[in-house]
């Protein structure tokens, strides 16, 4: 992202990785570009009008998202980022709540390994993962491999909190809880 006109930055954490989305907006001239990972996805010189919507997709899975122009006062600007519809903040929430996220060094590489919930599909930087799952007296396991290294994601219920917990196995070792909540 080399644009002096930069007035925006967000990052937007998914299954298949975390994508910093950038918006440009020249209010002389109103071209507006949008970055997504530093590559421009979209360009749009000399528009007319200078406040509006852009929309585009991030991820392999192709989310929407919107990025809104609004006028506050003379040349002043506000911009807000939608993926899915909802604002960032509510769509971050609401993944929070249907994945799971854990941060390792696996054989010298950094690793980010998601899990959603909802169809138990396990992605690792990017990558869709093949997974076995099957069910165990306690909950589930859903077991794939890193490199050499075998992983599996226990799911157990709380009895406490009425709750399924996540629990991430490397090569027989439990790792500490999440790092990330998206």
């Amino acid at each position: 992202m080399l644009s002096g006109d930069l007035v925006a930055v967000w990052d937007v954490a998914l299954s298949d990785g975390v994508f910093r989305i950038g918006f440009a907006h020249g209010t002389t001239t109103g071209r507006r570009v949008v970055y997504v990972n530093g590559q421009e996805v979209i360009r749009r010189d000399w528009m007319f009008k200078l406040v509006g919507k852009e929309t585009f997709t991030v991820g392999g899975a192709n989310t929407r998202a919107t990025i809104s122009m609004e006028a506050l006062s003379g040349f002043v600007y506000e911009y807000t980022l939608e993926v899915e519809g909802k604002s960032l903040q509510r769509f971050m929430d609401n993944r929070t709540k249907r994945t799971e996220t854990w941060l390792l060094r696996v054989d010298g590489e950094d690793r980010r390994v998601v899990l959603e919930k909802d169809t138990m599909d396990v992605w690792c930087n990017g990558q869709k993962m093949e997974t076995t799952g099957e069910f165990v007296d306690e909950g589930t396991e859903t077991r794939f491999l890193l490199g050499e290294h075998e992983c599996c994601i226990k799911a157990t219920g709380n009895r406490k909190k009425s709750a399924i917990v996540h629990h991430f196995l490397l090569d027989g070792e439990k790792l500490p809880a999440p790092a990330e909540q998206h």
